[in-house]
């Protein structure tokens, strides 16, 4: 994830994270079709892939990631309206002091509650 925020900068990047119980085993980097600095969009045709190359593999949706290039990581008023999977974890990785901060939140009917994830290599 990492990674692939930073060959996005100074544009936001995205992408969704697939697994099963509770866990993310696969990433899907995914195009932000709005180009932004400061938010993200996945085609729905590219949602659409991505869901069916997921239920291939028999997992289900765990995590959707993007980057805040210049900003805290926390969601934004627009992250948390646009929500449409609320079952998701929401990554977001910060470049807003040069070094990535990973935060990642569960978001509920406009409410932000933050969440604890563990790294595995």
């Amino acid at each position: 994830m990492i990674k692939h925020c930073k060959e996005e900068l100074p544009l936001e990047a995205c992408g969704l994270l697939s697994g099963n119980n509770k866990r993310c085993e696969t990433l899907w980097k995914t195009k932000n079709i709005k180009q932004s600095k400061h938010s993200f969009e996945i085609s729905q045709k590219e949602i659409d892939k991505v869901f069916g190359l997921i239920k291939e593999k028999g997992q289900k949706l765990t995590g959707i990631y993007h980057s805040h290039p210049t900003a805290a990581p926390y969601p934004s008023k627009e992250d948390i309206l646009s929500v449409l999977y609320p079952e998701a974890a929401y990554i977001i990785i910060s470049f807003e002091y040069n070094r990535p901060r990973i935060r990642t939140f569960r978001i509920i009917n406009k409410k932000v509650f933050p969440i604890n994830i563990k790294l595995y290599e």
